[in-house]
């Protein structure tokens, strides 16, 4: 099974993913963040890095994403990129994901690319105001990313919210689950991860291991 968690900047789509990996057993779901799969830009000066349109689909390097889940989907290992988001480039490590029974992508563009959609077996939109998600985009930026408020605010305004009503909100028509408030919506919460132990139950009992 594959469950694609999507949602504008600030939605709490990873709040909902770890909620959901913390409702079953963790070890049987492999984790992919779509933010993971941006370009590598390492080539570029900084100045231009910055100016980048990193909510544009063409940001992401979606050719390996989709190489990555369909790899997945059929039982083999990937090395998943690791992104360094206050320099704009991979690093040279990687994280060794095994195949698992469930598969949880999560990224604000996962609906807009068209291969990824045909993976997916339930799809996850969680909707949240767009002032509380700015204001959580504002405080993780600061305290996570290096940025100023001013860059927040003009990232925000320039590329961020036009990339939004362009490209992530249009999106939401293809969801089968939309979860209103993000992560504080337990009951979605708790219906999606009974669907997830019901596919592992189901997918587990030959081997006589427990859920």
């Amino acid at each position: 099974m594959i469950i694609g968690i999507c949602g504008g900047t600030g939605s709490g789509k990873t709040t909902v993913a770890n909620s959901i990996l913390e409702s079953v057993n963790a070890s049987e779901v492999a984790f992919i963040q779509q933010d993971s799969y941006y370009r590598n830009l390492k080539d570029l000066p900084l100045d231009y890095r910055q100016a980048v349109n990193f909510d544009h689909p063409d940001a992401l390097d979606n050719d390996l994403l989709v190489h990555h889940v369909r790899k997945l989907k059929g039982g083999g290992s990937i090395e998943l990129p690791v992104y360094d988001f206050k320099t704009h480039s991979r690093l040279n490590d990687t994280v060794l994901i095994e195949p698992k029974p469930i598969v949880i992508i999560e990224g604000i563009l996962i609906f807009a690319e068209s291969r990824l959609l045909e993976q997916m077996d339930i799809k996850v939109f969680v909707d949240t105001p767009d002032d509380i998600r700015f204001i959580r985009r504002l405080r993780r930026d600061i305290a996570e990313r290096g940025r100023t408020v001013d860059s927040v605010i003009e990232q925000y305004l320039v590329t961020v919210r036009p990339m939004h009503m362009q490209f992530v909100e249009p999106s939401k028509r293809y969801a089968d689950v939309i979860i209103p408030e993000g992560g504080s919506n337990l009951v979605s919460i708790d219906l999606i991860s009974g669907k997830i132990r019901e596919r592992l139950s189901s997918a587990l009992m030959t081997s006589g291991r427990q859920v």
